[in-house]
Parts: C-alpha cells; structure tokens; sequence
C-alpha cells in the first residue's frame, strides 16, 4: 500500500511516501512554490501529483498551518497534533514520551502514554519562542544557524520578550564588543528560556524532538537538565507527513480487517 502523507507548514511544505510502512520518499518545497507551482483552485487545492513525480497513491493524508490548508482535494485532513504524535511513535518506536515540536512559527508539547495523546501545550502567539527567531538572530549575527546553533557555554543574558525587540537588544550587544560566542550562546539559552515554562508541566524519561530546531546542538543541552533521554527523530522536519503517512496505513489496515 503506498500512502502520501502532506505537511503544509507555514515556511515549508513536507511531502512523505510509505510504500508498505517504509519510507520511500520525501521532499521538502517553500510554501510560496509548492501553491504557485504545484497546485491549483477549483473549490478546493488541487496538488499536481505529477509535477511532484508521485504516482500509484491509495491514501493521501494532509496536515498543515491552520485549517483552511489542509483543505486538499482528495486528501484526508488530520490535524497538526495528531500527526505529529503518530510522526514521533513511527520514528521513535516507543509508546510513552513528550514530543517537542519547535516549528517555523508555532511550539507544541505532546504528551503521549501508552500510544494515546493524553495532554498538550501550545505556544502560537509570539516568534520568540519559534524557529523564526532563531533565523532572525543568526541573521543579526551574520552566522548559519547551524554554526550559531553550536554555542552553549558562557551565554549573555538577553531579557526581550518579543522577537522585533530582540533584535535591537542584540545588535546593542554587539555593540558593546560581546564576542559572538557569547552571543550565539545568549540566543540559543533565550529560546530554552521561553520553551521551558511549556515543558514543567510534562514528565516522562524520554524527550522527543522534532521540527527544524531539533537539530539545535544547544537546546539539546539545555534540556537534559529535564529529562533523562534526548531523542531527535531521524527525519525532524518530516515528522508531521510522515505521521499522516503512518495514521493512514493504520487507519486503511483497520478498515481492510
């Protein structure tokens, strides 16, 4: 059985296909080329699967940044939470954890238990806390987010509160001469900061990362202060298409039974 599996986020669409629970294929496209390139309108979003070079597809399942964008035609819509729970069950092969989702503009905090979710917080009001933020810093301190994300040790206090304010907090930074070790430090600790007070609610041994920012080196440290194992999932930009991918083969195989 070969199942697609949609994320429509917010900077990025991730597309997934299962063949017989393995995946097979993945693709990542900026939101603005997979609507302009990919897709067209007649009541409802048309994805031009040809275009896309996927074929022989029995369930299409779709997730994404708010609602009306999932709203695909012959697709199966499931929301974010619940495809981001069955991503981190597929990936990680355990049944009890929390799963950190730090996205483009959004957080969420899933608690799972035996396979269901049970609890959840999230965090859709500022980019302070997002993986926007980030972007915008590294960009402030003229660095990939890959080298920033590297700095943990020694970081410089920043107190902003809002994403647009940080950044003039910042640049004051570095103009009173603070090395960019410290200030990459100082960025990557004001994001754990925000994620933290999300995360107090929730206990288990293990924490599950997912999103862009779970290849954060510098959150990964942070965060074992709270739990006793840090998982980051092989494919953490994919997790929400590959769960829609796996809640469809799961769903299609109780149907047949």
């Amino acid at each position: 059985m070969n199942v697609l599996g949609i994320d429509l986020g917010s900077r990025a669409v991730k597309i997934v296909v299962m063949k017989d629970g393995n995946l097979i294929k993945k693709k990542k496209i900026s939101t603005m080329s997979f609507y302009r390139d990919y897709c067209s309108f007649d009541g409802k979003l048309i994805v031009d699967l040809k275009k896309l070079e996927i074929e022989g597809i029995d369930v299409a399942i779709s997730t994404g940044y708010g609602r009306n964008n999932t709203d695909l035609n012959t697709f199966i819509a499931i929301n974010e939470i619940k495809a981001h729970a069955y991503g981190a069950l597929y990936q990680s092969n355990l049944k009890d954890f929390v799963l950190l989702d730090v996205g483009g503009q959004d957080v969420k905090v899933i608690k799972v238990e035996k396979g269901i979710i049970t609890d959840l917080e999230l965090n859709e009001k500022c980019a302070a806390s997002c993986g926007r933020y980030l972007e915008n810093m590294a960009n402030v301190l003229e660095i990939s987010l890959d080298d920033m994300s590297l700095y943990y040790e020694n970081p410089v206090e920043l107190n902003a509160t809002c994403a647009v304010f940080s950044e003039s907090e910042l640049i004051g930074k570095i103009a009173e001469g603070v090395s960019i070790e410290f200030l990459c430090a100082g960025v990557n600790y004001s994001l754990y900061k925000r994620l933290k007070p999300l995360l107090t609610r929730f206990r288990s041994k293990y924490l599950i990362l997912a999103g862009g920012v779970a290849h954060n080196v510098s959150l990964q440290q942070y965060l074992k202060d709270l739990y006793d194992e840090i998982i980051t999932v092989d494919n953490p930009e994919y997790n929400g298409a590959i769960g829609c991918c796996y809640y469809g083969q799961t769903q299609y195989s109780k149907e047949v039974n």
